[in-house]
């Protein structure tokens, strides 16, 4: 199973530093000669091999040079940079509003043949109407403006349901439909919507419902683009993997998850189930 999204970021930065300690370690340097070869004082290299600070391109380089490792300068320079891809802070990603972040999603979307979402908490942002992005929205615009400009963005990332040479399977837990996160008739609205997607060719909506047998409970929401990368949305960053083994550990688990869902009309009464619970 996955470790937490924040877990697997630190465990990247710490197998990071591990490396390092390792090529000095077989340069025969101690710490303090290696301090010395890079021209830095002993609590940075302490500070990099504890992985509590980030190296940075220059520190690989000087790093690799002192240990005469050269030819590995590239290939950890690429690992340091995917380990800083992974952790992205929303604060920073939101800073040129809704917009721009919604189409870092579109272009994403657009680029993949084969898209999985599995969500735990609402329902995914490709099978979403207007209102309910909407809703889910509001929590982070700044203005009605950038509101309105980040949910039709959010529309657009909905058009590989409709053209190009895409496959797009949703699994989503029985609670989602459940949660009311807006309006009782926005809510039903939305429903409804998942009723007509069922039907669409490109896709695939399977629903874990409450009475599943099961051996894997619920886990964080994310989705998967191609056999490439995962993103996880947290409350405070957005984490993308693209570690081969944790991306096929991310594909695993979504495959034990669809094996607790049901699609088609068993499916669709579940959904109906919840629009008739709305009143």
């Amino acid at each position: 199973m996955p470790t937490s999204p924040l877990s697997a970021a630190q465990a990247a930065r710490k197998a990071l530093a591990d490396r390092l300690q390792d090529i000095r370690k077989d340069a025969g340097l101690t710490g303090r000669e290696l301090s010395a070869r890079c021209g830095w004082h002993p609590a940075k290299t302490s500070r990099i091999q504890d992985a509590k600070a980030a190296p940075s391109d220059a520190d690989i380089r000087t790093w690799c040079r002192a240990c005469g490792t050269e030819a590995l300068i590239p290939e950890l320079i690429a690992a340091s940079r995917s380990v800083a891809s992974m952790y992205m802070e929303w604060k920073r990603l939101q800073r040129a509003g809704l917009r721009q972040l919604q189409e870092t999603y579109t272009q994403s979307y657009a680029d993949a043949r084969l898209l999985r979402f599995y969500s735990s908490d609402v329902i995914p942002g490709m099978l979403q109407t207007h209102g309910y992005a909407a809703a889910i929205l509001s929590r982070w615009a700044s203005s009605d403006a950038d509101l309105e400009q980040g949910v039709a963005q959010r529309m657009q990332s909905t058009r590989p349901m409709h053209e190009g040479n895409h496959r797009i399977v949703c699994l989503v837990e029985e609670s989602v439909l459940r949660y009311c996160i807006c309006e009782p008739s926005v809510m039903a609205g939305q429903l409804g919507h998942l009723l007509s997607v069922m039907l669409l060719p490109r896709v695939s909506l399977g629903i874990i419902p409450f009475t599943a047998g099961r051996t894997l409970w619920p886990v964080e929401t994310f989705h998967v683009l191609d056999d490439q990368s995962v993103e996880i949305e947290l409350v405070t960053a957005r984490v993308r993997i693209t570690a081969p083994g944790e991306v096929r550990e991310y594909i695993e688990t979504f495959a034990e998850l669809q094996g607790f869902a049901v699609y088609g009309q068993d499916a669709r009464c579940l959904v109906a189930a919840a629009i008739d619970a709305l009143g």
